[in-house]
């Protein structure tokens, strides 16, 4: 996954999610659940790369930043919760897509 447009697809393959564009700038691509429209997934291109910020259970958070380099505390959101993947061909595809489904995983809720 070097793209954004390759993090887009990736995220739209989970049951029930769209992509957003709130903040009327088009660098950044929300990626919410349809029925609550909470986010699991922000990607944007800064310093030349691409980003996702993905949701993370706080202790898994330490270990994602301490394995990659290019795992760091989230841009623009709050850093117990939130780490920014930087897509520099630093981080296997596979842990990519593992951070990507847990944070869907813990941002969709309980089922009623």
């Amino acid at each position: 996954m070097q793209t954004k447009q390759e993090a887009i697809t990736y995220c739209l393959s989970f049951d029930q999610v769209y992509e957003d564009y709130p903040f009327h700038d088009s660098n950044w691509c929300v990626m919410r659940h349809k029925g609550s429209k909470k986010t699991f997934a922000l990607i944007y291109n800064k310093d030349g790369h691409v980003w996702i910020n993905v949701k993370c259970d706080p202790q898994w958070r330490d270990f994602w930043r301490s394995t990659f380099a290019s795992v760091v505390p989230a841009y623009h959101m709050n850093k117990t919760h939130w780490n920014s993947i930087i897509l520099d061909e630093t981080v296997p595809e596979e842990d990519i897509k593992r951070m990507i489904g847990e944070s869907y995983d813990l941002t969709k809720g309980k089922k009623a």
